[in-house]
């Protein structure tokens, strides 16, 4: 069964699902000027360790590269490790 990473709006996060189950999720806040920041990312403590992070937050970044042209930050520890292992999102920090 297959990982998808599903945008849930009303709940200021993505959640990354395994069939119905929801396995992780990465929480973001709005800023006024219209940014977002990434505050928590957390996948199920049996499943770590197992790239599922980097799949939560890989699919959140290109989610937000297609639907909107606002800045993304993140205080969020895993999410600014991303950010700096992966220059190919760079981008996204300088909008």
């Amino acid at each position: 069964m297959a990982d998808t990473v599903v945008h849930d709006e009303s709940g200021s996060r993505f959640v990354l699902k395994r069939g119905d189950q929801e396995i992780g999720e990465t929480v973001y806040e709005t800023r006024e000027d219209g940014g977002i920041v990434f505050v928590h990312t957390q996948v199920d403590q049996e499943l770590q360790e197992r790239g599922l992070g980097s799949i939560l937050v890989k699919g959140a970044l290109d989610q937000l590269r297609d639907a909107t042209e606002v800045r993304i930050g993140a205080t969020c520890p895993f999410v600014r490790r991303y950010f700096d292992e992966h220059p190919e999102y760079g981008d996204l920090t300088s909008r």
